[in-house]
């Protein structure tokens, strides 16, 4: 990810095409980001409280800010540099926290670090103060709808100031087992010009649509008790409908904002031509070369021992900072199993779960919206599962749990793992478990070794290796996963995203910048059952299952 994190870099490429900046460095983010930014190694620390005075979390945020603001500092419009404003948090009145002397130590923190440029907070205007305090932070609005309504609010919330929409959406996000949203560019024309007319400035999210890459996508918890979880993963594709598309090429919203800009901007300015449209590559279809079931990998990754389960987090880890994203396997050894066992699993799975007895899957697919009701799923509180229906002796247990991604808005303590409570067999607990940690570091796929030939009736967890050969300069391509079930793909090292069968996603963008002339490896860790190839596509695909 090292590439992508050049924050100095990014800023002065905004300067060098004559572009102001708007710098919302939060600590809290939300954009949909897993954890809404915040890292999960915050969660080994037992007292931290999060988005408020909290002194645990302060001392942390004043840490990063004391990095990250000399950076920003330098980089002022006050200083020659393109940045006009900066936010403060997001969208606190969201949060389900009223600390406003929060808000006024991030500000000091920002002011104590030289920070001159205008601060502002950003909210659903019909929220009105609640989120900011309005003698020290300009306020700006979030919305696409009521237009009209929501611009008079925030003219009244502040006289006498500019209107100003911070978030025009352009679209909507897609969770997974969901159906994919729309806005026509009708109503996104309607409301821009709306905005336009008004004489309020405006910022577009998203303008160019992105990509939850790795296992950065977040996810929603409308409801926070827990006898109503309402976890709903984001999508890796963040396309949001965008006036330039995920793989950053035009669309009608695009033409569409052209148009009305001529319109309402008085002041004319020089304009380049737009780049032109660089059309994507379906490449051939390739056939799988190998593959490594899980019991095969396990060896090649660092184990703890622990007398119960324990979450990803809490896994002495990664110098111990825990483990923050992947998947996590509890593997139980010499078990004497009845005949109908039965697998307690205490509490809630965060957030799916496959279980294998012996190596081989036993717990249900999750393939269609209607599995998310199943066994193996964060919708059921103490999961159970028949083990076997004949007594096996000297058995192996293998619990393997993915996150799905964390939370971004409303629910912060989210630990991935089992964690809730215990795990029985029958009515007795089980413990001394070894714990994986599979993160899919580039360092594990350059290492991994004792590959199989491809079996076309493998069943369960299991990663498959393909080579993508590319003769001339590459371009870039989108992966067509809807022949396969659950699971990620990894590109030359680089974990691509997640694909998973019941949508509404199907494909996943495969930019021109990971691939490379000649031989690409492309890694896919399936769930349950492979499609034994790998299919491209042009553009990007939806359907939901």
């Amino acid at each position: 990810m090292s590439d992508f994190l050049n924050l100095q870099e990014f800023l002065n490429i905004a300067k060098e095409e004559d572009l102001f900046a708007i710098v919302r460095p939060g600590p809290f983010i939300c954009a949909e980001f897993e954890s809404g930014g915040f890292p999960s190694w915050l969660l080994r620390e037992e007292d931290i409280d999060f988005r408020n005075s909290n002194p645990t979390y302060m001392k942390y945020v004043t840490r990063w800010f004391n990095v990250l603001l000399p950076i920003l500092t330098m980089l002022q419009f006050t200083s020659g540099g393109p940045i006009v404003a900066l936010q403060v948090e997001n969208e606190y009145a969201l949060s389900g926290k009223h600390d406003l002397s929060y808000l006024r130590k991030l500000r000091q923190l920002m002011l104590d670090n030289g920070i001159k440029e205008l601060l502002v907070t950003s909210d659903n205007p019909p929220r009105g103060t609640y989120g900011t305090i309005p003698e020290l932070f300009f306020m700006t609005g979030n919305f696409n709808k009521n237009v009209k309504n929501q611009l008079d609010m925030l003219k009244t919330l502040q006289p006498g100031k500019p209107v100003m929409v911070m978030e025009y959406w352009s679209g909507w996000f897609d969770s997974w087992g969901s159906r994919h949203n729309s806005f026509p560019v009708e109503m996104f024309k309607e409301g821009y010009e709306t905005i336009l007319s008004y004489s309020a400035s405006v910022n577009i999210y998203m303008f160019s649509g992105g990509t939850n890459f790795g296992f950065l996508n977040g996810a929603s918890n409308n409801i926070l008790h827990d006898d109503k979880y309402y976890f709903k993963p984001v999508t890796t594709s963040y396309d949001y409908l965008s006036p330039l598309d995920e793989a950053g090429n035009y669309t009608d919203k695009y033409w569409a904002i052209k148009e009305l800009l001529q319109k309402y901007n008085k002041v004319k300015t020089r304009l380049i031509e737009p780049p032109e449209f660089q059309d994507t590559e379906s490449y051939p279809t390739i056939r799988l070369e190998q593959q490594l079931p899980l019991s095969d990998l396990l060896p090649f990754l660092p184990n703890v021992t622990s007398k119960t389960v324990v979450p990803m987090e809490k896994l002495d880890v990664n110098q111990n900072n825990g483990q923050s994203y992947g998947y996590i396997v509890y593997r139980k050894t010499n078990v004497d199993i009845p005949a109908n066992g039965t697998l307690l699993i205490e509490g809630r799975i965060f957030d799916t779960a496959m279980v294998l007895v012996n190596g081989v899957l036993i717990s249900p697919w999750l393939e269609r919206v209607k599995d998310l009701k199943r066994f193996g799923t964060y919708q059921i509180k103490d999961s159970s599962i028949v083990l076997s229906t004949t007594e096996v002796k000297q058995a192996t247990i293998e619990i393997v749990v993915e996150n799905w991604g964390r939370v971004n808005q409303g629910s912060y303590k989210q630990y991935k793992g089992l964690w809730q409570g215990g795990v029985k067999l029958n009515d007795a607990y089980l413990y001394d478990w070894t714990i994986y940690p599979v993160e899919f570091q580039k360092k594990l796929t350059d290492l991994l070794s004792g590959w199989k030939k491809v079996n076309n009736s493998t069943v369960g967890p299991c990663l498959f290796k393909a080579n993508l050969h590319i003769a001339g300069k590459p371009r870039d391509t989108f992966l067509y996963m809807e022949n396969w079930k659950k699971g990620i793909v990894i590109v030359n090292g680089f974990v691509l995203g997640r694909y998973a069968r019941m949508g509404p996603t199907q494909t996943l963008y495969l930019p021109a910048t990971l691939l490379q002339q000649g031989d690409n490896r492309i890694y896919v860790f399936e769930h349950f059952k492979p499609a034994l190839k790998v299919e491209f596509s042009k553009t990007i695909l939806y359907n939901v299952h």
